[in-house]
């Protein structure tokens, strides 16, 4: 049954839509032509009643009282026939008319010209109020059908509807007609429907229309209507009255029909002012508001200025027309009032309009007068257009317009709220003060009494959360009640749910009270409170502020309820406050235990640990680094961190930074220099760079991690060497046993052979030649067997340029297949050191073989001595495929390779090093992938050059 009530407001909603559809459609299309002549049918013939004088019979000689004979050659014997002639003419196209005067016949031809259409845009825009209208009471039955005022309402506002909806076009065609009786039959329901609506509405046990004289008196109501209503269809069947045309008569009931609207306007308006003031219900007194208000807004222009003129016999100024728009305030209101939206604001928006419209209004005025101010200034009282001073004028309306807005605003405050409104002021400036206030206590009763006094209810209480996750909001203050009396607001009940999500509880609102149990309502209202805000702080309410009724039952207003939701806000700010007074003493003390016990714990790190800020400045150092790098932590804070290591270690760090795949950059067994006071001392380290970053990942400086490594790095290759030569030397053992003996048999025969060369015979050198080699490889044999238990070497002197050229003889074959060319720059004496020659010419075959190996497709080898000080310095470069960055720091690491399986050892430069260790000397890598690789050897001189050497030998 419900379902079909709201079925039959739709159905009939989507008929009448469909209708005046096709009225706008058929008003759009249809361009009414007419000849200017009333046209009657008579005795004699169709007759000329009345002739206009701008019309084309009058151009043409038609006077009245000519009868119409034949239009176009066919005859005329009634007046549909005419208008047929009409409708089917085109704009432009002459007619032809025969008509006849005293006796005669005359032929006539006339120029038909389109009706005047002045109001059509007046008709959109009734067509628009008259959907909307319509759709708001469609709308308004569809959500409550079992409501008998929203059946009113919907009739009313069908009625509403064909009265602004429904207009003919004068084509008069079976769809007109419907379009022309529709309007007639609204023009007629609406009065009589409006007043019946002011009687019952809203419903009240003690009005006169319940009691039995005013139920058989309210049909009387629709008498008026069905007597113009039957007057109407009588003039129109009959054509025409004795003594006066049908034109008059038509005319006579539209204004008669005006007047009815305007009459049941006046006297439904009265009858709810009356019944306003009698009404006890609070809620019903909000309800009829609503339609007095609305009614004046919408309808009382429309009838002042256009209706009442009309009625009267007054043609209204075309402007007041568009009046109608406002018209659509009086269904929207009804709609608020019958479905009870937002009835405490009525004053509020009515206040509102009225600032805004007053605002309007000033603006005008202001444009207006500076207009005519500027005008008369600078154009001397010109109406010429101007439009610097027209964009001037705007300018100084924009900047006005604040300023007026605020002005009026205030105004209308202080009337509205008269000794309120010096309250509601004091209210804020409290709120904004109540941030000094720490005192919970004090607050609270401050707070609790300007409330009070402020919006004139008779009970406010303040309600306080208790500790996190606890049960819910006890009553701290209260004002009209014991704290005491108040129960405990339950954070999971209908009401306390709402308040946690931010949400204002009005008691008074029937759609608020929907969402919660009856008896949590009953029992909140029987304590005086109707109202509660939510003083949210971060993590939801803290505190929440009750508030009960007026004495006269007016509820608050939406106004109310936001200078309440700021005032909330400050009182929820100042109680966190006063909370958090305390709490941060307590965590002063917490974070001050805790920052000693963090500095403890970086203290007492075995590893040294530095923080940099992001210029490179040290700001913390601990114990442990002051023992890594050998400077005090007060010497070192304040500092740069360059001013504090040696350049490799921080080349070695800076480049693992920059390298490195993710934010941390290790690097590990790097040489450190200390910088202790007794002296530097060279250790190996593990260190870390770590991003120190803030609370929102926005980088404040590095972190430093520095592990010495030195004993166990000592260890752990003591340990290696250990096992390794443990293995060497018995694959030593097994190949030295079997190299030497075909070494003996070369060596043999080749001092056989020499025994018996002649000394001038080139290949007598090359005989000496493989007996040094099979010396050299008998010692590298002896020194495989000497692997496993290391024995100390003999050094002597030695020439380096006879080291590199043996070894380049050595391996000239090599370099010649392998498209290899050397470039030596060696300086004039030959650089001495003292050396195990044999261990030397190891250094460089190997440096020289992996040498060869990058250059596989040829390239130059070079080969550069020169003195540096007390030390000579050897170059050997070339222009191979060079060696990755991430490889240099491990390339002297045993067993360590970058060349294909089978193809090297990675033991040859771990050996170079060594033995360059051994005779005190350095070696320094330099790469570039793509462009080469230049090891730079250095070792101490022996103190002069080959000859000088030999000189103090022999001394």
């Amino acid at each position: 049954m419900q379902w079909g009530r709201a079925a039959l407001a739709v159905l009939v909603t989507a008929v009448l839509l469909a209708l005046v559809g096709a009225n706008i459609a058929v008003r759009f299309a249809w361009v009414e032509i007419e000849d200017g002549i009333l046209w009657e049918a008579r005795a004699e013939g169709v007759v000329a009643a009345n002739v206009g004088g701008d019309g084309a019979g009058a151009r043409a000689g038609i006077r009245p009282g000519d009868v119409l004979v034949a239009v176009n050659g066919r005859g005329i014997d009634r007046v549909e026939q005419v208008l047929d002639a009409q409708h089917g003419s085109q704009r432009g196209r002459p007619l032809s008319y025969v008509i006849s005067r005293a006796g005669y016949e005359r032929p006539l031809r006339l120029d038909l010209q389109p009706l005047p259409d002045g109001a059509r845009l007046l008709y959109y825009a009734m067509a628009a109020v008259a959907i909307f209208a319509l759709l708001v009471g469609c709308s308004v039955r569809v959500q409550r059908p079992r409501d008998p005022a929203t059946l009113h309402f919907f009739w009313l506002t069908v009625a509403f509807f064909g009265v602004c909806g429904f207009s003919y076009s004068g084509r008069l065609d079976r769809l007109d007609w419907v379009f022309y009786w529709a309007d007639v039959v609204a023009m007629l329901a609406l009065p009589p429907l409006f007043v019946h609506f002011a009687l019952v509405f809203p419903e009240r046990q003690d009005g006169w229309a319940n009691s039995s004289r005013g139920r058989a008196a309210v049909p009387l109501l629709y008498l008026p209507a069905i007597l113009l209503g039957l007057t109407r269809a009588s003039v129109l069947a009959a054509g025409a009255l004795p003594g006066d045309s049908l034109e008059n008569w038509v005319v006579a009931l539209d204004r008669a029909e005006m007047l009815q609207l305007v009459a049941a306007l006046v006297i439904g308006q009265t009858i709810m002012t009356r019944t306003l003031g009698r009404l006890r219900s609070v809620t019903a007194r909000r309800q009829l508001r609503w339609i007095v208000w609305g009614t004046l807004a919408g309808a009382l222009p429309f009838a002042m200025f256009y209706g009442l003129p009309y009625a009267l016999g007054y043609q209204p100024w075309e402007a007041m027309g568009l009046l109608v728009v406002l018209l659509a305030l009086v269904p929207l209101a009804f709609a608020s009032a019958v479905v009870r939206y937002r009835l405490m604001d009525v004053e509020v928006i009515i206040k509102r309009t009225v600032v805004y419209a007053t605002v309007l209004a000033a603006i005008a005025t202001i444009y207006t007068l500076t207009l005519r101010l500027a005008s008369e200034m600078f154009l001397g009282g010109s109406e010429q257009h101007n439009s610097v001073i027209a964009i001037l004028a705007t300018l100084l309306v924009v900047l006005l317009a604040p300023m007026v807005k605020n002005a009026i605003q205030t105004a209308l405050d202080y009337a509205h709220y008269r000794d309120r409104y010096d309250y509601r002021r004091a209210l804020l400036a409290f709120a904004r003060d109540l941030n000094a206030d720490l005192d919970l206590d004090r607050l609270a009763e401050r707070l609790v009494q300007r409330l009070a006094d402020t919006f004139g209810v008779d009970r406010v209480t303040l309600l306080v959360a208790g500790a996190p996750g606890g049960e819910g909001f006890s009553a701290h203050r209260a004002v009209g009640a014991a704290p005491s009396e108040v129960p405990c607001l339950k954070r999971f009940s209908g009401i306390g749910t709402r308040l946690e999500s931010g949400q204002v509880v009005n008691l008074d609102d029937p759609f608020t009270v929907r969402r919660f149990a009856a008896e949590e309502v009953r029992g909140w209202r029987d304590h005086g409170l109707h109202y509660f805000v939510p003083c949210l702080a971060k993590d939801g309410p803290i505190a929440v502020i009750g508030l009960g009724s007026r004495p006269s039952g007016e509820p608050l207003s939406t106004e109310d309820l936001t200078l309440l939701n700021a005032v909330a806000a400050q009182v929820a700010t100042a109680i966190e406050n006063g909370r958090l007074y305390q709490a941060l003493r307590d965590k002063a003390e917490e974070l001050d235990r805790m920052r000693e016990f963090n500095e403890n714990v970086v203290q007492s790190l075995q590893d040294g640990l530095l923080v940099i800020d992001l210029q490179g400045t040290v700001v913390h150092w601990n114990p442990a680094m002051e023992q890594i790098a050998g400077v005090p932590a007060s010497q070192a804070v304040g500092r740069r961190v360059d001013e504090l290591f040696d350049p490799e270690f921080l080349a070695a760090v800076r480049m693992a930074e920059r390298d490195g795949s993710s934010e941390a950059a290790t690097i590990y067994r790097t040489p450190l220099v200390s910088r202790h006071a007794d002296g530097a001392r060279k250790r190996l380290v593990n260190a870390a760079m770590h991003p120190l970053r803030g609370s929102s990942s926005s980088p404040l400086g590095s972190v430093l991690m520095v592990e010495d490594i030195t004993s166990r790095v000592q260890l752990e290759e003591q340990l290696q060497i250990s096992e390794k030569m443990a293995s060497i030397g018995l694959l030593a053992a097994g190949v030295a046993h079997e190299v030497n003996t075909p070494l003996t048999g070369i060596s043999s025969f080749t001092q056989m052979l020499l025994e018996n060369a002649d000394p001038e015979d080139p290949r007598t050198r090359l005989l000496e030649k493989i007996e040094r080699q099979t010396f050299r490889a008998a010692k590298i044999v002896n020194s495989l067997l000497h692997l496993s238990r290391p024995v100390q070497s003999e050094t002597g002197p030695v020439d380096l340029h006879v080291v590199i050229n043996d070894v380049l003889s050595l391996l000239e074959h090599q370099f010649r297949t392998a498209s290899v060319q050397v470039r030596k720059d060696l300086q004039a004496d030959g650089p001495m050191v003292r050396a195990v020659e044999h261990k030397l010419q190891q250094v460089f075959l190997n440096l020289f073989l992996n040498a060869r190996d990058a250059m596989p497709k040829g390239g130059w080898l070079a080969i550069a001595t020169h003195r540096d000080g007390d030390h000579v310095v050897v170059e050997v470069s070339d222009t191979g495929a060079g060696i990755p960055a991430e490889h240099l720091a491990r390339i002297y690491d045993p067993f360590f390779s970058t060349k294909p399986i089978g193809q090297g050892t990675g033991l040859g430069l771990s050996i170079t090093y060594g033995i360059v260790q051994e005779h005190d000397g350095t070696i320094v890598c330099d790469s570039q992938v793509g462009q080469g690789t230049r090891f730079s050897l250095s070792f101490p001189r022996l103190g002069g050059t080959r000859v000088d050497a030999a000189g103090t030998g022999a001394g």
